[in-house]
């Protein structure tokens, strides 16, 4: 019997993440709160989503930056306390480093609980599942390799990507990501644009760009949510088709614009007068004098240095060589402490160590 074909996200999808830049995500760092309120109007509970930067240290003890997400909602139906939370490590181009989840509802006679972590270990992304009803407890564990995993899209990662949609005021064309269903199982995802819409948000109104997202579960049945989302991704409003309620904003939010980098100033490059500014003149003379001072200074307290450039100075005026600066190095070379001690016995015209060799002189060492 062949085994089910395992999911994968298409080319689109993982183009779009692709295309994700740091300084991207980072406009997009802001905590918001939603009010849950019925069908009738009538507030049941909130909602908060947080993103901001972050560091994780991974299994081998390695610190690096990422985006943290903090997500949660609390909320009562029909008497009912329900409430899901989201945590999580997100790489730059939204791949789960760790996350971890819980969902609640406080039945009277059968509360059910469910927790799931995602890990990334060993290049394998690794999922823990735990599902409680009443008093029993569940724990299930899966684990996929990372590298078939691109596109894969968590729960924090969706919040993030949503917003990056709502920047771009567009959803990637026929793109297919990866996500779990509730199940844990791998399942497709998939965005859909359905338009702009002017929606009332406190006072004021705002125009809301609509985007539906679709987990496709291989078992059940899809389940879709649509999030109304401002233009710098502030979410106005979340429905999820076929639950009661709805996430609204009650406030309208400080819309942030793109930062616009402006060119750095030029300064044109002016003449300095120095001459002319007696301030500067000034401490030209005064800085000229200091100078003069502190050599003569210096030459009174090291006669020999006079008497050495001396001497130099008359010998370059009686032989008055062609390479003047062979002739200094020749000069100044016996003064060398380093120099190695002169033989005994020597031609009266040495070859100096500062001029070429003279291919004549090679070839009478080699006749010898």
């Amino acid at each position: 019997m062949e085994r089910p074909r395992r999911p994968e996200a298409n080319a689109e999808a993982i183009h779009f993440l692709n295309s994700l830049r740091p300084q991207e995500l980072q406009m997009l760092f802001f905590s918001e709160t939603l009010v849950m309120v019925s069908d009738a109007g009538e507030p049941q509970g909130e909602m908060t989503i947080e993103v901001q930067s972050g560091k994780y240290k991974d299994q081998q003890g390695l610190m690096s930056h990422c985006l943290f997400v903090h997500a949660g909602s609390r909320s009562v139906m029909d008497k009912t306390i329900c409430g899901n939370s989201v945590l999580g490590y997100l790489s730059w181009k939204l791949e789960p480093l760790e996350q971890h989840s819980h969902e609640f509802i406080k039945f009277p006679i059968l509360p059910m609980e469910r927790k799931t972590s995602l890990l990334k270990k060993d290049n394998q992304l690794a999922v823990t599942r735990s599902f409680r009803e009443d008093e029993e407890m569940k724990t299930s564990k899966t684990s996929f390799p990372w590298d078939s995993n691109e596109g894969f899209i968590s729960e924090a990662a969706n919040l993030v990507l949503l917003r990056v949609m709502a920047w771009r005021q567009m959803v990637p064309s026929n793109a297919r990501f990866l996500a779990l269903d509730t199940e844990g199982k791998l399942c497709c995802s998939t965005y859909q644009a359905l338009g702009f819409q002017t929606i009332q948000v406190g006072r004021q109104q705002a125009q809301v760009f609509i985007v539906e997202q679709t987990v496709r579960s291989e078992e059940g049945i899809p389940v879709s949510c649509q999030f109304y989302l401002l233009s710098d991704g502030h979410l106005a409003k979340r429905v999820q088709v076929g639950s009661p309620g709805c996430f609204v904003v009650t406030k309208m939010p400080i819309l942030r614009e793109e930062d616009e980098i402006e060119p750095p100033p030029v300064f044109h490059k002016k003449p300095l007068a120095w001459e002319e500014d007696m301030e500067l003149y000034s401490k030209f003379l005064d800085r000229k004098e200091q100078l003069r001072l502190g050599h003569a200074s210096y030459l009174r307290r090291h006669p020999d240095a006079q008497a050495l450039v001396s001497d130099f100075l008359l010998f370059l005026l009686v032989r008055q060589p062609q390479d003047a600066v062979t002739f200094a190095a020749e000069f100044f070379g016996f003064f060398s402490t380093n120099r190695a001690p002169s033989p005994a016995l020597r031609s009266s015209h040495p070859r100096s160590p500062f001029r070429p060799l003279d291919p004549k002189d090679v070839a009478d060492s080699g006749s010898d």
